[in-house]
């Protein structure tokens, strides 16, 4: 089993490392871990965000724990030097089409979200967003026009990459409360009545499924009027990227939720995947031990069940996070006091009792 490890920018490093103290807690045999630079600091060592080293690496690991990208003294970069087009480029390159990120309170945190605790009781979701297409892949470009200089972006989906999330959505829901919405803005948009007509067909592969679907606007909404309702959500690249956030919201804090990136390709473990916490490098407070490592954790969590096939220990994982979350160690982002360190201890000690 080989895993790259890319801790990237900002508290990328900080959480990774715990992340890293849980999974060498685990004792996993036949396991083999290997480093690369992703974003900033590959940058700044190689001269572009990412080396074709750490895409190598990339290819021949079984998975890929992820950090976070981002660095303030970056923005004036050209767009392809940037270090957010590491985790861009390596999304495209390894053809990680399907984004997982759940959404769920945790027992006595219900006061971090903004919605009445009673809505935020009832959070349990998965949203499904498609990582390869969309407005952010499609051609680009500045004009001009009447009105002085216009930027354009051209969405686009075929039947091919719908057909192919929708199949991904459909499984996962399976594996929940079976059903599904789909997202889309299929009233003003072809793209999205492409959309929409291709899931509707491949719904006929799982009659166990419950499906409907949802404008992107009124979804938006009633996430915040009534989260409870949804299950699995599946959507585009642009209104997954708004609505998983959103989603992260309305639970309390983005330093909870983790993630998965899959493809197609499958190891001898399960699949390939990159996992990674959705807060991003917050360069603000890197360096300080402020930051909140549970995201990567559950990351790790979610690698073990996806691309290696070790449920247990998945289940391990996030039943020592909900025990430490119960206790009462919380980090600055929950309202508490305790550093990225403390909470990493705290995780590994429950999780030596636990299993």
């Amino acid at each position: 089993m080989k895993i790259a490890v890319f801790p990237g920018d900002g508290i990328g490093p900080e959480v990774t490392a715990q992340a890293l103290r849980v999974l060498d807690t685990l004792s996993l045999p036949g396991l083999t871990l290997f480093e690369g630079d992703v974003g900033a600091v590959a940058y700044r060592r190689h001269g572009r965000p990412l080396p074709e080293e750490t895409l190598e690496m990339a290819r021949a690991s079984d998975a890929i724990l992820f950090g976070a990208v981002g660095d303030f003294s970056c923005d004036d970069l050209p767009r392809e030097l940037r270090p957010e087009q590491a985790i861009l480029g390596l999304r495209a390159e390894l053809g990680l089409f399907a984004n997982l990120r759940p959404a769920a309170g945790f027992p006595g945190l219900e006061h971090l979200s903004p919605l009445k605790p009673e809505l935020a009781r009832g959070i349990d979701l998965l949203v499904v967003r498609e990582l390869n297409g969309d407005v952010y892949f499609g051609d680009k470009g500045e004009r001009q026009s009447p009105g002085g200089r216009e930027g354009w972006d051209a969405m686009s989906y075929n039947e091919a990459e719908v057909r192919r999330i929708a199949h991904s959505a459909f499984r996962a829901a399976q594996k929940r409360r079976k059903k599904l919405t789909s997202v889309d803005k299929a009233n003003v948009l072809e793209t999205s009545r492409i959309w929409r007509e291709t899931v509707i067909e491949v719904a006929g592969d799982y009659p166990d499924v419950e499906l409907d679907h949802m404008y992107v606007d009124n979804a938006a909404m009633q996430m915040c009027r009534s989260p409870g309702q949804f299950d699995t959500i599946v959507t585009g690249n642009l209104f997954g990227d708004i609505l998983s956030d959103q989603a992260s919201a309305v639970v309390g804090s983005i330093g909870l939720l983790a993630s998965a990136s899959l493809g197609e390709r499958q190891t001898a473990h399960g699949t390939f995947g990159l996992y990674e916490p959705i807060h991003g490098s917050a360069p603000d407070i890197a360096g300080q031990g402020k930051a909140n490592p549970i995201a990567a954790i559950l990351s790790l969590a979610m690698l073990l069940r996806h691309s290696l096939g070790r449920e247990e220990e998945a289940g391990h994982i996030e039943r020592a996070v909900s025990l430490v979350l119960a206790d009462g160690v919380l980090g600055g982002d929950l309202g508490g006091t305790a550093s990225t360190g403390e909470i990493g201890d705290a995780i590994v000690r429950k999780l030596v009792t636990i299993s």
